[in-house]
């Protein structure tokens, strides 16, 4: 098949236009490759993919109307798998307007793009930001999401009823998936995973939020990319017995799963699996809680479980080991 994968040169678009690649389907990878962190990363993400025989790179924005719309009508792609945004809960307190113009407008091109087209399913990142200051736990897609504590996490929140209007209005089937603190070997350099091991790898000392009393599900990019992969063999159809009652599905053809480790871990025992994978202790600098932050997320991925038959699993000592071994060997 044919799919358009955007945020190609990104942490987790990069590994998934790599395995639908490997699988055989023809790809088309979209990015704008811009300066929200280090380009230098992005174009040697891109360096690992761009020779593979069915992968083809297009420099664009999401915003651009008329080159996405010229871009879809082209291509016709059977499948979306929309992983480009602006990502980051702090910038989006800094800097607004790249949130909308990116995850607001560009979001929007891209629904139109699949409603033209007929394209067969979108596939599209949400975040576990949109359970904001949700203290119910662990987290679960039946719950109400209406309490967004940064711009970033009320955009995701818009992408999923973006979504549903789409697949009500057009029959157009979307799947929308809440990850959890990606992390692995050629993660984003504003991540507390990369930020860390950067820090304590060059000796310099270590931010801790919330004076240390927190806890995220870390899942790794293996998992998240395995889920991607099988999530978008199932596209949802509509159920017109559905009551319309949970915020997961629809009468639409729409879903929204959670995508996490199900496992949560302290701050503590996360920068203790840091350590112990750089061989280093850390120079830690404890601070209160950032602005647009949460103290604690958990994932309830049952219903991923029981639509695809596969759950997140590595465990973070091991997943830390891959992302600091990577991480030597990058930046030697």
């Amino acid at each position: 098949m044919k799919y358009l994968v955007t945020g190609a040169a990104g942490f987790i678009g990069n590994f998934v236009a790599e395995r639908l690649c490997k699988e055989g389907h023809e790809i088309v990878g979209l990015d704008n490759l811009n300066d929200y962190y280090d380009p230098a990363l992005k174009d040697a993400r891109l360096a690992r993919i761009e020779h593979l025989e069915k992968f083809t790179f297009v420099k664009m924005d999401l915003a651009d109307r008329e080159g996405i719309a010229a871009l879809f009508k082209t291509e016709q792609f059977d499948r979306v798998i929309h992983l480009a945004a602006q990502a980051g809960v702090r910038y989006s307190i800094e800097n607004p307007m790249a949130y909308i113009d990116s995850n607001l407008v560009g979001f929007a091109t891209i629904l139109e793009g699949c409603r033209h087209n007929k394209v067969k399913h979108l596939v599209y990142a949400s975040s576990s930001s949109v359970y904001g200051m949700n203290e119910k736990m662990p987290f679960s897609t039946e719950d109400a999401v209406d309490h967004p504590v940064s711009l970033y996490a009320a955009t995701k929140k818009s992408n999923e009823l973006m979504a549903h209007s789409y697949s009500h209005l057009y029959n157009l089937p979307t799947t929308g998936l809440r990850f959890f603190t990606v992390y692995g070997p050629w993660g984003r350099p504003d991540m507390a995973p990369f930020l860390f091991t950067d820090a304590i790898l060059n000796d310099r000392e270590i931010k801790v939020f919330n004076h240390g009393k927190m806890k995220r599900d870390f899942t790794y990019i293996d998992d998240i990319v395995e889920g991607i992969i099988r999530i978008q063999n199932v596209a949802p159809v509509g159920d017109p017995e559905n009551p319309n009652t949970s915020p997961s599905s629809s009468k639409a053809p729409y879903k929204v799963f959670n995508i996490g480790n199900n496992e949560p871990i302290s701050l503590m025992s996360f920068i203790e699996a840091v350590e112990s994978a750089a061989g280093k202790v850390a120079k830690k600098n404890y601070m209160p809680m950032q602005a647009g932050d949460v103290p604690a997320t958990f994932a309830d991925i049952d219903s991923l479980k029981n639509e695809i038959g596969f759950k997140p699993d590595t465990n973070i000592q091991s997943g830390m080991v891959q992302l600091v071994t990577w991480f030597k060997e990058y930046y030697k």
